[in-house]
């Protein structure tokens, strides 16, 4: 199962990815919205997991919505620890509270993701 990362902060970023790696995930990581608009292009993951504060013009609500047009049914999982921005979520979607165990990223995307036919090669 692929996973596309979307997390600003390089310490945390290389933690959750290499969780997710250890659990057997193939992991794919942006830095920003703009990096995270051009993998939800190519269709390359099963489930996406985006901060809720990123920087640049492409906000993480924005991502989980065009990552959508791409995949309608792509679940996302936004993780967040603060933020002053009002939630816009997408149907269906998790959010996960900062700081957490490795643990719970795994449980939450097999939450999301059970039931889901993994895209044919």
């Amino acid at each position: 199962m692929r996973v596309l990362v979307v997390e600003d902060d390089p310490l945390i970023r290389e933690f959750v990815v290499e969780a997710l790696r250890e659990e057997g995930f193939e992991v794919i990581h942006a830095a920003n919205g703009e990096q995270a608009l051009i993998w939800c292009r190519r269709k390359v993951a099963d489930v996406l997991v985006t901060d809720i504060k990123l920087p640049g013009n492409v906000d993480e609500w924005q991502i989980a919505v065009r990552c959508r047009e791409h995949d309608p049914d792509l679940p996302v999982i936004y993780a967040t620890g603060f933020s002053p921005v009002a939630p816009r979520p997408v149907p269906g979607s998790r959010v996960l509270q900062k700081p957490y165990h490795p643990d719970q990223i795994v449980e939450a995307i097999r939450e999301v993701t059970s039931g889901r036919a993994p895209p044919s090669a």
